[in-house]
């Protein structure tokens, strides 16, 4: 009976919750209507309303995963027969217990090899790195991705210059003959390596998560390393965007224009437009807010329904540090369609775990790989915004 009651009332709890963040989502979407409706930009006090209408949400969305957390402590899964866990389970055991120096025995069919240097993980476990960082790293999540070893070399129709068109004829004239120019690009491949330790004494902690540390903490690295050379590249190796070719330059080296960003804008062309974003710093975002058009309107618009918050010139805008501040001769805005980006994976990222190598600093190793070229397949999809040299 006191279960019951116990079920009853978080059910009871839960609705009261569900139905306080639905009427706080309405008002959210009441600022933005009153605001399009009136088609002006949102005030201050409607920002400031807004801010505190999506804290409160999050606050109601936090105390529900709360509930939910709290109400199954204490509720054990049911006991599974070992011939019926499942091969992805058994290699996470494999994996934490080998961390912790445990023995397993379900190592040998568990994918999990171990040599003299460390252990070599399932790719079970380093594809959730991978989808991490998808998660945290939009620009490669939204790129063209190619699993591939060698070298790729991909074609490239390009009609920036002159296209194939159709005109009137008249019989027995020659028709004259126009075409586009067939360029290509290659990709290789460059190592790239992280290493990451962790206690002993955190291992030991029986509330410590150690795989989804790993796989965040891995991840996170990856990520900014990845991002770096997306955005601005090696040179003589990675390219990523650095070499785009559609490129606007500002009549100043510590300001940027509305005009400015129209051309940067209108460097891609209508059919690429779709799915396009901005890329920039959050400093530079900061700038372009105070930005009016000719009527006092803000290019720069809070829009809950966008990916990151905020559109300019109807297009979402994501911010990274990454990305350099404003100043003379940086690019410090991309534009276009990412999928114009080609990434080349040679190998997928791969772990390998090292117990002995840092036993005397009661610490184990983590070390991933990552082997991947990325440059630019269609130049039309994507423009940048560089500042004046001074």
């Amino acid at each position: 009976m006191n279960r019951q009651r116990r079920v009853a009332e978080y059910r009871a709890e839960l609705k009261l919750l569900s139905e306080q963040r639905a009427e706080l989502k309405e008002q959210l979407e009441q600022i933005i209507a009153k605001a399009k409706q009136e088609n002006r930009a949102i005030s201050e006090e409607e920002a400031t309303q807004f801010d505190e209408l999506e804290q409160k949400i999050k606050n109601i969305d936090k105390t529900i995963e709360l509930e939910n957390r709290a109400r199954k402590i204490g509720e054990p899964e049911k006991t599974k027969e070992k011939e019926n866990i499942e091969p992805e389970e058994k290699e996470v055991r494999a994996f934490t217990d080998y961390i912790k120096g445990i023995v397993t025995e379900e190592r040998s069919d568990s994918n999990f090899t171990v040599g003299d240097n460390g252990a070599v993980i399932p790719t079970s476990i380093a594809n959730k790195i991978i989808e991490r960082v998808k998660d945290i790293c939009p620009i490669f999540e939204m790129a063209t991705r190619y699993n591939v070893g060698g070298t790729l070399t991909i074609p490239y129709y390009d009609e920036s210059t002159q296209q194939i068109t159709m005109s009137y004829a008249d019989e027995f004239q020659e028709l004259e003959a126009t075409s586009g120019k067939l360029t290509s690009i290659s990709l290789t491949g460059f190592l790239a390596g992280v290493l990451t330790k962790i206690s002993k004494r955190l291992l030991n902690n029986s509330n410590f998560d150690l795989m989804n540390f790993i796989i965040k903490k891995v991840a996170e690295s990856a990520k900014e390393w990845i991002e770096k050379e997306l955005l601005l590249g090696t040179e003589t190796k990675i390219e990523g965007l650095s070499k785009a070719t559609q490129v606007v330059t500002a009549n100043s080296a510590i300001a940027i224009t509305v005009d400015e960003l129209m051309d940067t804008q209108d460097s891609v062309p209508d059919t690429f437009q779709n799915g396009s974003i901005w890329i920039m710093n959050r400093k530079t975002r900061n700038a372009i807010r105070k930005l009016k058009d000719n009527d006092g309107n803000y290019l720069l618009n809070r829009d809950i329904s966008s990916k990151w918050g905020y559109t300019l010139l109807g297009k979402d805008v994501y911010t990274t540090d990454t990305m350099p501040e404003m100043g003379a001769g940086k690019t410090v805005v991309y534009y276009g369609d990412m999928t114009g980006l080609a990434i080349k994976v040679t190998e997928d990222i791969t772990l390998e775990v090292l117990r002995e190598k840092y036993a005397t600093q009661h610490s184990i190793g983590v070390v991933a790989w990552l082997e991947m070229d990325s440059k630019i397949e269609n130049n039309q999809k994507i423009s940048a915004l560089k500042m004046k040299a001074e």
